[in-house]
């Protein structure tokens, strides 16, 4: 019988198939990355949506920071929150499926089954806000822009693509260079696309606050420069009804204010000038979210364990700077981190230490290398440190007294190794003589209370560290230049992690300002293994490679790694809805919910 109902079960599904190979050339509304997709051509919207939410109210939200400019894009300028809402998208990424895009703009795809070229089918009934229909030329036009003057983080996200070109009004065609990038067509799904009308007598490259022509389901009505953003839900949003938009973007009004100091804006959250918030800092969470409003239920306060990779947060080094190029003295600086100290002084106990730059995902290395992953690793024994293959990698521990003695005479004898030796308290380099001193950079006052312990340690290997805090804007141009000794950097990853590992690591943008390689790796192992990433086939192939590349960023010892945490802290008033199922990956779902609407009572 269950044999049976197994082969009824197989019969139903190949009839219900909206994938159809003619040719081996498959023809879709979606691509997964791995594996089926969960969704059917016909269906009527993601389950993680209420396609019967009602539209209308307001979401005030905040911003730490400032903006001078529209343009995220681009390297120039300090480019607003939200912006985004205002693009439509080719294709739209299911939050409950590990990697897998459905049509937007584009309704359908078409492709082989190496995945070396891509056709895009536009909707005919995509429209920019302006009324202007969105064609295959747009789509190229974006594309070529954003490659030649957007951020750098586009050439390498896009560097497989060795052609673009419009077939006709409603088709546009990318090619690959060869058949080993999978992922290629879903992360061009991803691309948004800009009006060429708009766009092609404007200098893109400019940072400006010019008020951006887009698709989305928000436009921006009004702003003040640096302060309040508001967006308005386009009424007449061509794609409201599409399946992948359906139940989403629900608020009429989005109302975003900025705020430059984090208790004020904490504190203008609890009087209610703002709706919902985010926490980041887990002695506010466990200190200041109190009070009647929050007993009274008018505040709600909620931690949701999320399935997200956490990737990697860490006191990044410029490598690129003279005195962090000896692995021995980027290793020692990790031993005087007494994270158990940190957590449990400042943190509430509420971190787990970060040990993989995959962390909270199979993808982070766990023991020692698979057979797999040696397949990836033994042509490169010698060029790659030993411990790869020998040794689990672990962060030093201590017993978090305070006293962390043991890691600091370890620490000491790695600097001598390395070079350095002692002149009275000061650490020196032996045969120059130059003292050992480097600066911190900092954009948020949050951070001194976790940097200034820090700094104390390193004094006792006689390191003269500092921390300098600047605003977000000279942050980010001194960051884009490479302009920093150390930072408090993260690496953000997916479940599906791809090209967007060039920007982050591949030798060719180590000197390329306003890339995110932001450590300066310039290691061919390290390219080889990005190449891996992006060329497998299969989840298995994948993950050993992903594994394979995080043992070998783990023991050159470029970062000291901090912490993470597998929890979305929320906290709003209560004036929203939301739907029943919650989103597995990514964000909480925040554009699901919709505002609550007033009892037939109160009418």
């Amino acid at each position: 019988m269950l044999e049976l109902k197994k082969l009824v079960t197989m019969a139903v599904m190949a009839a219900l198939s909206t994938v159809s190979l003619a040719n081996d050339i498959i023809s879709s509304h979606g691509i997964a990355m791995h594996g089926d997709m969960k969704y059917a051509k016909d269906f009527s919207h993601f389950e993680y949506t209420n396609p019967e939410a009602p539209k209308g109210g307001t979401a005030t939200l905040a911003v730490a920071g400032t903006f001078d400019s529209f343009n995220p894009d681009i390297v120039k300028g300090d480019a607003s929150a939200y912006v985004a809402l205002t693009y439509d998208t080719l294709m739209v990424q299911a939050r409950d499926e590990p990697f897998t895009v459905y049509g937007l703009v584009a309704e359908s795809v078409e492709y082989p089954e190496d995945r070396s070229w891509i056709i895009f089918h536009i909707n005919p009934a995509a429209r920019f806000h302006d009324g202007h229909p969105i064609t295959a030329e747009d789509v190229v036009f974006t594309f070529n822009t954003l490659v030649e003057k957007g951020s750098p983080f586009y050439s390498a996200y896009y560097a497989d693509v060795v052609k673009v070109e419009a077939l006709d009004t409603q088709r546009v065609k990318f090619t690959a260079r060869d058949g080993k990038n999978r992922e290629l067509p879903l992360v061009l799904g991803q691309l948004k696309v800009l009006p060429k009308h708009f766009w092609e007598n404007r200098d893109f490259g400019e940072a400006n606050l010019d008020l951006p022509l887009g698709s989305g389901p928000y436009r921006i009505k009004s702003f003040e420069t640096g302060k309040t953003i508001v967006l308005q839900r386009v009424a007449d949003y061509w794609a409201k009804d599409l399946p992948v938009q359906k139940g989403m973007y629900n608020f009429d009004t989005l109302h975003v204010d900025y705020y430059r100091d984090q208790t004020v804006m904490l504190e203008a959250f609890k009087s209610g000038r703002y709706d919902y918030r985010e926490e980041n800092q887990s002695k506010r969470w466990a200190t200041e979210y109190d009070g009647d409003k929050f007993q009274s239920g008018e505040i709600i306060k909620k931690e949701i364990v999320h399935q997200n990779p956490t990737g990697m947060q860490a006191f990044v080094m410029n490598t690129r700077r003279d005195l962090f190029k000896d692995p021995r003295v980027r290793k020692a600086l990790d031993l005087a981190f007494d994270f158990e100290w940190t957590n449990k002084q400042l943190f509430y106990g509420a971190y787990n230490r970060t040990e993989s730059y995959f962390s909270n995902s199979e993808l982070a290395a766990t023991g020692l290398p698979s057979e797999a992953e040696l397949a990836l690793l033994a042509p490169y024994r010698e060029d790659i440190p030993e411990a790869v293959f020998t040794k689990v990698y672990s962060s030093p521990t201590t017993d978090g007294s305070g006293n962390n003695r043991k890691n600091i005479r370890a620490a000491i004898k790695l600097l001598k190794d390395a070079g350095w030796t002692f002149r009275g308290t000061d650490l020196v380099h032996a045969e120059s003589g130059q003292p050992f001193r480097f600066e911190i950079l900092l954009y948020s006052k949050d951070f001194e209370r976790i940097v200034l312990p820090y700094v104390k340690n390193l004094k006792k290997l006689g390191i003269e560290a500092s921390a300098r805090l600047v605003d977000s804007t000279n942050y980010i141009r001194i960051v884009r230049d490479f302009e920093f000794d150390m930072i408090i950097g993260s690496f953000g990853q997916s479940n599906s992690p791809g090209n967007e590992q060039r920007d982050y690591w591949f030798s060719k943008f180590a000197d390329h300002k306003g890339s995110r390689n932001l450590i300066g790796v310039k290691d061919p192992v390290v390219d080889v293994l990005i190449e891996e990433i992006i060329s497998a086939q299969t989840r298995d192939d994948l993950v050993a490679a992903c594994r394979a590349l995080d043992r070998v960023l783990l023991w050159s010892h470029y970062v000291v790694p901090q912490w993470h945490i597998n929890k979305h802290r929320l906290a709003y008033w209560n004036k929203f809805e939301q739907p029943a199922i919650a989103p597995i990956y990514g964000d909480v779902g925040f554009y699901t919910w919709w505002a609550k609407q007033p009892k037939a009572s109160d009418q």
